[in-house]
């Protein structure tokens, strides 16, 4: 037999409550790892936080069209946000806010411009798209942001003897968000005259 030139170590004489006090040492030691493990659910409910629910929790809060800078030609009486609404138009887990803005002149109707808005971090909201331009001379009765459609009922003159106080036309159309732009539909049923 050959010898070990390493010197004797003591706990090579191990006796019965050596390994029942080694087997007690091990069983605590993988409680307490157990303890500070995060369960299953846990860990699974972390990686779908990374990826989508991330994205919402970015995006929850809509763009605010108060911070917005439009491009509105209202002197000194300033614009104002008349309508807006919040709405995810294109799918990507981030609303955007479609608003309604007119300057803020005292009397008659004056025209439109129909705007979204979207915002990526700490940016100011900015518009992605006219869907009314001022210069079309409309403006906006009902207006609605429901399953990705802004649906609105333009207001519009028959001709410049029309007093602007009382638009005596009006349309019916909706934008959706398809292949990259926002398309318009019209309801030619609710195309009318007021006064017809």
């Amino acid at each position: 037999m050959q010898t070990s030139a390493l010197p004797d170590l003591a706990h090579t004489d191990t006796r019965p409550m050596h390994w029942l006090a080694t087997a007690a040492a091990m069983a605590a030691v993988i409680a307490a790892a157990g303890l500070l493990q995060p369960d299953d659910s846990a860990s699974a409910s972390t990686r779908h936080r990374t990826t989508a629910q991330q994205q919402h929790e970015d995006a929850a809060v809509a763009p605010d069209p108060a911070e917005a800078d439009f491009p509105l030609e209202c002197g000194d009486v300033g614009d104002t946000v008349a309508k807006q609404a919040p709405g995810d138009l294109d799918g990507d887990g981030r609303p955007e806010t479609v608003a309604v803005v007119h300057c803020a002149a005292g009397s008659g109707t004056p025209p439109s411009g129909v705007y979204v808005l979207t915002q990526a971090g700490g940016a100011a909201p900015r518009i992605v798209a006219t869907l009314v331009d001022p210069a079309q001379q409309l403006s906006v009765g009902d207006f609605t942001v429901r399953d990705r459609v802004i649906s609105a009922t333009l207001l519009g003159y028959s001709s410049s003897s029309v007093p602007s106080c009382c638009p005596d036309e009006q349309e019916k159309v909706a934008w959706q968000w398809k292949n990259g732009a926002f398309l318009r539909t019209s309801d030619t049923a609710g195309t009318a005259r007021s006064g017809a």
